[in-house]
């Protein structure tokens, strides 16, 4: 009986394979997060509103990138990114 993985494990395999869809992702929700928060300040003006969001939403992507690389790097390490890798290299076909 196989076991059955956790929902942060699942979803921690599904950005590893969906790294820039995920960042993606997060990049719209920031700034349309940023966006609805900005627009219940009346007092601003839209230009303002604009780019307060992008600033966010910018942040908000520079954080996840980093967080791709420590994923990314905890994969190299602990060799998980080469047993992923392993089952599409056999020795049958090797280039010369």
């Amino acid at each position: 009986m196989a076991e059955s993985k956790s929902k942060l494990e699942s979803m921690r395999e599904w950005v590893v394979e969906n790294k820039l869809r995920a960042v993606g992702c997060l990049w719209l929700s920031g700034i349309a997060g940023s966006i609805a928060y900005n627009w219940s300040k009346p007092n601003m003006k839209t230009s303002v509103k604009l780019i307060h969001a992008r600033l966010h939403a910018q942040a908000l992507t520079l954080a996840s990138l980093a967080g791709a690389a420590v994923v990314e790097y905890y994969d190299h390490q602990s060799g998980a990114k080469a047993d992923r890798y392993a089952k599409f290299i056999s020795d049958t076909h090797t280039h010369k």
